[in-house]
């Protein structure tokens, strides 16, 4: 039986395959290499470059290496971009998975988890938020990713298929052992931000609004470890083959820190201070999201690691360390050739 992870050279993505091929499954990724790495990926895992909606290469892998369950990654995440780009986010989310999904039932595939996202809930009418609330995206980003969660349960409906919808709070972090993380360029991830400004290779970092209704006055995320996120998905393909039922699931941990506060985390691991410059606030930002996660606890088998906002950052600083010591010896290596 072999998994195939769409998106699977990406941040998330590639923390997952990782995950996978250490609990001992079969994979195999198909990923465009627009934001992912394929140095990210376990030599043994074969990588089909190209799009998750392109059907005759996805049908072709699917046929060729025998596979039984999707998790599907690939798309595009950026809030801000989805506002001035609203249709590129409808055809890479919405479209491909549907291509995608269209593939899956040809080939009879059972089990589908699908990577959403909290921006589903837009704000929130309570915090923690369940699952069950009102959706309203306040993004184009937020809506293609609901467009494509009641897509997924009507043909699951249709056709017998099971599916996980894990909707993603703030990921942030790397792998603990810094072997990948957060590596493209222009990412607009915070804790990556403020870990690009601590290693010197962002002069400022931007806070945008300071006037929400929150203790500091800067919006309010729940932060979860990519590693952990991994790990969810690694346990939502083992609660789907255990004969579970289609959910959708928070993932996040509960508990919600401010921008403000993100930062200064980032400053004391990095024993570093940098410039923080205040803006306006951003279309699209929502001001409070913090999981309830009651649901993903009582139905995967799951237990976060590393809860902790701090070692958080400590792995994102580590990681982004690595980044920069690699590229200073590339430029070394350039100058004496």
């Amino acid at each position: 039986m072999t998994v195939l992870v769409t998106g699977g050279a990406g941040y998330i993505g590639s923390h997952t395959v990782r995950a996978l091929v250490e609990a001992g499954e079969s994979v195999v990724v198909v990923d465009n290499l627009s934001t992912g790495f394929s140095a990210f990926l376990p030599e043994a895992v074969p990588l089909f470059i190209g799009d998750a909606g392109d059907e005759n290469l996805v049908e072709g892998v699917i046929a060729q290496h025998r596979v039984e369950s999707i998790i599907h990654f690939a798309g595009s995440v950026v809030v801000p971009d989805s506002m001035r780009d609203p249709l590129g986010y409808y055809r890479n989310n919405t479209m491909t998975t549907r291509s995608l999904l269209n593939v899956a039932v040809r080939a009879s595939i059972s089990r589908f988890i699908f990577s959403s996202t909290a921006a589903v809930y837009g704000n929130p009418e309570q915090v923690p938020v369940p699952e069950h609330v009102p959706t309203r995206p306040l993004s184009p980003y937020g809506s293609s990713k609901l467009m494509t969660e009641i897509m997924l349960h009507d043909v699951a409906s249709a056709h017998g298929m099971s599916y996980v919808v894990l909707r993603f709070f703030n990921v942030a972090g790397a792998d603990p052992q810094a072997r990948m993380g957060l590596a493209t360029n222009g990412a607009t991830h915070l804790l990556k931000i403020a870990v690009e400004a601590a290693t010197g290779q962002r002069a400022k970092i931007d806070v945008f609004g300071t006037d929400y209704p929150t203790p500091d006055g800067s919006c309010i995320r729940d932060f979860i470890h990519v590693t952990d996120l991994a790990e969810a998905h690694r346990a939502a393909l083992s609660y789907l083959r255990g004969g579970g039922n289609s959910v959708t699931l928070n993932c996040g941990y509960g508990r919600g820190y401010s921008v403000l506060e993100a930062i200064e985390a980032v400053r004391r691991v990095s024993g570093r201070n940098f410039a923080v410059q205040y803006a306006p606030r951003r279309p699209g930002d929502i001001m409070t999201m913090v999981a309830d996660t009651s649901r993903i606890r009582a139905t995967l088998d799951w237990t976060p690691q590393y809860d902790d906002l701090e070692t958080i950052a400590r792995h994102a600083l580590a990681w982004e360390e690595k980044l920069v010591r690699e590229r200073q010896a590339e430029i070394q290596h350039a100058a004496s050739a």
